[in-house]
Formats: structure tokens, sequence, C-alpha cells
């Protein structure tokens, strides 16, 4: 085993932008196991390999660490998610892709989904962040998506595509909060389903809503007109006496 001095200098050596990406790896690590309170720059420094003085050599503090390693976390995800997307076709199947992919990221990493929501989003100068920046990107495409879809005459012309951006982001935090306390779990193919399902059929053409009203004349109709045919009485619409 070569002496510390030797795998100091070797460190040193290294080029500033992987010494980045081994401090981001291990902050990373370190942030998922313990938390922000918790999560000590002495423990990152150790675990990168580093000494402490170099960390802030390239970040401020340790909040600006966890800031750059969730954005780095959400342009993985942009990234990697782009190319799928691209080949999907229809305002369902899209819509269903972006609602799928966001359960499937929060299940997969809870703990960065934690840190993003607690930790950061609440901050003051959050607006001011890269990291909004790419939620906004991030949630866009739903935006794009539903504008696309009434464009092509499948989505109703009424739709406003930033409230339907709300709603679905808005459930998908809501939905989950209960696993992101560790106090439950859910399937993200079911449960994009099932979102999916409920937003298209408000959104989609030929799907007006009725009023409850409406609703009870229209069963009661359809009630009547099979009593009718049960009984062999032919519709007054159809009576051949009265379309002449």
């Amino acid at each position: 085993m070569p002496p510390r001095t030797a795998l100091k200098r070797q460190v040193n050596r290294l080029p500033p932008e992987r010494r980045i990406s081994d401090i981001m790896a291990a902050a990373k690590e370190v942030f998922v196991e313990k938390g922000y309170n918790d999560a000590l720059i002495t423990d990152i420094a150790l675990r990168a390999g580093v000494v402490e003085g170099s960390i802030y050599r390239f970040f401020a503090n340790k909040r600006e660490l966890l800031v750059k390693v969730v954005e780095h976390w959400f342009e993985e995800m942009l990234r990697d998610d782009a190319e799928q997307f691209a080949a999907v076709r229809g305002s369902w199947n899209q819509i269903r892709f972006i609602v799928y992919t966001h359960l499937a990221s929060i299940h997969r990493d809870p703990a960065l989904s934690r840190l993003a929501l607690q930790e950061i989003r609440p901050a003051p100068d959050y607006r001011g962040t890269h990291l909004f920046e790419l939620n906004r990107a991030y949630t866009q495409r739903l935006v794009d998506v539903v504008k696309a879809g009434i464009a092509a005459g499948e989505l109703r012309p009424d739709t406003s595509p930033s409230l339907v951006r709300d709603l679905v982001f808005g459930c998908i935090e809501h939905r989950t909060w209960t696993f992101l306390r560790g106090e439950g779990d859910y399937d993200p193919a079911e449960t994009a389903e099932a979102i999916t399902n409920l937003v298209y059929r408000g959104v989609a053409l030929g799907s007006e809503p009725t009023s409850p009203m409406e609703s009870v004349v229209a069963r009661l109709e359809t009630a009547t007109a099979r009593l009718e045919a049960a009984a062999g009485i032919i519709p007054a619409k159809s009576s051949p006496a009265l379309s002449r």
C-alpha cells in the first residue's frame, strides 16, 4: 500500500473537474445517508479523499454543495428521459410518460426528493437558483403536451395547460408524501395510470362535463328507453306516424 503522502500527491494532481465530480458524488452519498442537518463537510471530504479545505475551493458552503447535488440529479433526469419521450405519441401516452417517470424518480430516490422539497424549495432564494430553472423546464414538458393536444384537436380548447401542470404535479406531491415520510408505499405504474386517466378524461375533446341534474336526467332517459324496449314500445322519436 503506497504511503499517504503519495496518495495525497496523486489526489492533488487530479484536474478540477474530476475533483468536483468526486466531491459531489461523495456529498450525494452523505446527504442521502444522513440528511442535510447531520451531514458534515468533514465526512464528505473524507469520503471524497480530499482535505476539507479543497471543498471550500469549489463550494462556498454545505448548502451550495447540496443545491449542486440536486441540480445534477435533475439534469440527469431531464437528459435520460428526453430520448424516450421523443418517441412517445399521443396526449394520453405523453401525459402518462411524464407522470410515471416523475413517480418513478421519487420512488427510486426518496432521500433526494425530500432534500429538494424540504431543504431547497422553501428557501427565500430558491427562485434565483439554477434548480428553479431546471424544475421549470422539467414541468414545462407537460404544458407543451397539453398545448400540442389542443392544437391537434385531441384536447378541449378551453383547457388551461398551466392548470393541468399544477394539478398533476400537485397531485403527485400529495400522493407521495406519506411514502417520503417513510409511512407507506405506492406503485408508480398503477398510480401513473390512475392519475393520467383522471386528468385525461377531464380535458379530452368530447368529454364535456355535465351538471348533476343533467347526469340524473340522462340516467332516467336511459332507464326509460330500456323499459320501453323490453315492453316492445316504439320510442316516439322513431314512430312512423310522427315522422310523416
